[in-house]
Parts: C-alpha cells; sequence; structure tokens
C-alpha cells in the first residue's frame, strides 16, 4: 500500500504558488512519487552516489592532466611517485592518491553539441533518437523511495568567474521526466523558488488565482492527470517541509571550510555538491565552462586553474574526512581534448578524463599518449567504456536494457562497451 502524501495547509498552497513552484514542478523531479533502487546493497554497503565535474568546452589534456616535455606548463610531481600533473594544480596533486588518470581517452567526436551527447550519453547522435544522460540514469537506478531531495541536482558552476555558465542539459528521455534533474543556477542562494517571494498580504490572491487553475486543469483534465498534478505540488510540500533542504543552504558550513573550497562560483558548487550527497542525493553533476580555447589555453588555463585547483582538492579531501570518498566516485571530464602544444584545436583522439574515490583502484595511470601527445600510444578508452566504468563503480548494471515508448530495447551502454578492468577492485 503507497503511503498517504502530506496534506495541504492553505498556506502551504499559497507558499507554493508565491514561490514558483507551479511553473517548476514541469521541470521534472517533483513529479516522482519513488524511485527504484534500494538504499544499499545486501552486504550492507553505503549506496553509491557520483559528482561529475564537467569542463564545458573541452579542457587542454597538455595544460592539465598529461604534460609532455615541450609543454607550455612546468610538471610536478604529485603524492603518487612516478605521476605528474601541470604546476598550476598543485593540491589536486597532493591528492593523487585518491585519483585515476585516464590518459587514452579517444573518441574521434570533436563538434561541442556531438561530443556533449556522447560523453553524458554513452551514445552517438543517430536519427533523433534520444537517450537518457548519466545523471537521469542514476536516479532511476541508485534514485531512494520517498526521498525528500532531488535524485539528480545539476548545478552552475559559473565560467571564468563569471555568475553564469553554460552546461549541458541532461535529458531522460523515455526514462519519463521524473528524472530531470533540478536545476540550480546560484549555489550562493540554493533553491530560492521554494521560498516565499511575496508578502503574506499577497498569498491570498495568488491562492485564489491557484484554486481557480487548478478547478479549471481538473474539467480539463482526466482523473489521473489531475493527479499526477497535484502530486508534483505535494512533492514541492516534503521538500519545503524537510530538515534535509538545508543541505543546500552552503552559508551553513564554517568559514574555514568554505575557505577551503575557494570565491568562486565553481568552488561553492562543489561545496554544494559534497553537502548534497552527504544527505543522500545519488548524482550532482557541477559545470565550469569557458574550456573552448581557440585563441590558446596558456594563461587562461592558469587563470582557471586557480579556482579549479582549489575546489577539486578540497572536495576530494573533504569526502575523504568524511569516510564518503569510497562510496562517491568524483568524475572531471570535458567533451574532448585539445591539439597539443597550444590547446587551440578541439581533439577527440587523445585526452584526458580523471576519476577519483568509488572504490576503484585509483594512485594510477590508465593509458599512455605518444610523445607529441597527438596519438593514443596504450590502451584506447572509449566513451561507451569509460561509461561502462562508471556505471560498474556505483553498482549499476551497464548491461540492463530498458524500453522506449516505441517498445525498443536500448541498453544502458552502447555496445560493445566494458568497464576498465584495471581500475576495479
Amino acid at each position: 500500500m503507497s503511503r498517504p502524501q502530506p496534506t495541504l495547509s492553505r498556506r502551504d498552497w499559497m507558499k507554493l504558488s508565491a514561490a514558483g513552484v507551479l511553473a517548476t514542478s514541469t521541470s521534472g523531479w517533483f513529479n516522482t512519487l519513488a524511485a527504484s533502487a534500494a538504499q544499499a546493497t545486501a552486504s550492507g554497503q553505503k549506496p553509491k552516489s557520483c559528482i561529475l565535474l564537467w569542463m564545458n568546452g573541452g579542457p587542454s589534456q597538455s595544460h592539465t592532466f598529461d604534460l609532455k616535455p615541450d609543454s607550455e606548463y612546468r610538471a610536478i610531481p604529485t603524492s603518487v611517485p612516478g605521476i605528474q600533473i601541470s604546476e598550476y594544480l598543485p593540491r589536486v596533486a597532493k591528492q593523487m592518491q585518491h585519483c585515476a588518470l585516464l590518459r587514452s581517452m579517444s573518441t574521434g567526436e570533436a563538434v561541442h553539441p556531438r561530443a556533449r551527447f556522447l560523453m553524458h550519453n554513452g551514445y552517438r547522435m543517430s536519427g533523433g533518437q534520444s537517450f537518457p544522460a548519466i545523471g537521469c540514469v542514476a536516479s532511476a537506478e541508485l534514485g531512494r523511495p520517498e526521498f525528500e531531495l532531488p535524485n539528480f541536482v545539476a548545478i552552475d558552476g559559473g565560467v571564468d568567474g563569471n555568475n553564469a555558465g553554460r552546461f549541458f542539459r541532461s535529458v531522460p528521455a523515455y526514462l519519463g521526466p521524473k528524472h530531470a534533474p533540478l536545476i540550480v543556477t546560484d549555489p550562493s542562494k540554493g533553491i530560492e523558488n521554494l521560498k516565499p517571494a511575496v508578502a503574506n498580504g499577497a498569498f491570498d490572491d495568488r491562492f485564489d488565482l491557484l484554486e481557480s487553475a487548478e478547478k479549471g486543469f481538473e474539467k480539463k483534465y482526466d482523473s489521473a492527470a489531475a493527479l499526477a498534478h497535484e502530486t508534483a505540488y505535494q512533492q514541492a510540500l516534503r521538500l519545503m517541509r524537510s530538515e534535509k533542504a538545508k543541505a543546500f543552504e552552503i552559508e551553513r558550513e564554517s568559514e574555514i571550510v568554505r575557505h577551503n573550497y575557494g570565491d568562486s562560483q565553481f568552488g561553492r558548487s562543489c561545496l554544494l555538491a559534497r553537502r548534497l550527497v552527504e544527505v543522500g542525493v545519488p548524482f550532482v553533476e557541477v559545470t565550469l565552462g569557458g574550456w573552448d580555447d581557440h585563441g590558446g589555453a596558456g594563461k587562461n588555463v592558469k587563470r582557471r586553474s586557480e579556482y579549479l585547483d582549489m575546489a577539486m582538492s578540497a572536495l576530494i579531501a573533504d569526502l575523504h574526512a568524511k569516510g564518503l570518498l569510497d562510496s562517491t566516485l568524483v568524475v572531471w571530464m570535458g567533451e574532448f581534448g585539445r591539439s597539443p602544444g597550444s590547446g587551440s584545436q578541439h581533439f577527440a583522439k587523445a585526452w584526458t578524463s580523471v576519476l577519483a574515490g568509488g572504490g576503484l583502484k585509483t594512485g594510477q595511470v590508465i593509458g599512455r599518449t605518444d610523445k607529441s601527445g597527438r596519438e593514443v600510444a596504450d590502451r584506447p578508452i572509449t566513451a561507451p567504456d569509460f561509461m561502462a566504468t562508471i556505471y560498474a563503480a556505483l553498482g549499476i548494471n551497464y548491461k540492463k536494457e530498458y524500453t522506449t515508448a516505441g517498445g525498443r530495447p536500448i541498453r544502458i551502454v552502447d555496445k560493445p562497451g566494458k568497464p576498465i578492468a584495471e581500475l576495479l577492485a
């Protein structure tokens, strides 16, 4: 028997109306009644979660994690003997024992929209077919029943210090809108639209308007649709009343913790991501835009590395200190890399992604590029391989098939993708 939904008071309805939830409820996750997966495995392990740090525009590997003798930057040692990375990522270097560098990513897809699609879905664009993004799959497979918070949150981490960036709009496709992400545009403000936006005196007028709209809705649509519409408000109310919603309030963290993540939108976004997985959100995506460095990556990546280094290292160290790193996979990637040297061209033949935590065998490098950095010399990694590895780390069956609205069976990961064996414990 399903649990009864909380009853909405008149004031609750007015708060939801004033908060703009009437519009927000159609965006996805509010409409979910329950996700499908259990919170923990039969072995009693902690439920897995994932934080994806998405570097929109394609980060230059020769300025970050795969430096060559003629690279523009100097390579520095890390906490793992023999592994070196950029001199401008010294804090991340100290966390290398928790990271695995995948230096032989190779997809061949160098067009931004197609590459973003591929690296979020594990499938290439073909014939207009839509596939659920990785966060949507995680929502469906790892989401907890009756969880007050969304199972997938996407946070705009800014672009080169600006207040707003551009990030991939994850599509749930045939999984349905209940697995779409809740989008947070400013981590400092959290989910503002769940707070009353007008004074109490204006609530009555808005409530009357809402009540009128609801009556018209029920007359126009059948009972199932009306129930789903009402459920959206009930879910929003549940979030409003939940203590877990305080996870969105990063100002609750100490000044020291906030300082460790850095005074940047990306740093605050990473802190918010940690707070969300700490209370049970299974998938959080943080986007840092601005990596499309056609004029040369040198100065741009140096500037960007200042807040990337602080935020990424603090995130990994914080998760480890809280005992969450083994159960939380941190992914750092973009849609492709950049040509060796200046990084002025899209480069999808040989580039780097990073995985941290998640119970993987870290402190190692997988794959190798040649001396020029232009070709994979050892262990090429495809997008389906990469996606299968992420799903395997999260305890998701990457061979599972979903059924589309048209009745077509589609695997979570395209064949012949399979996990990177060297990373799995």
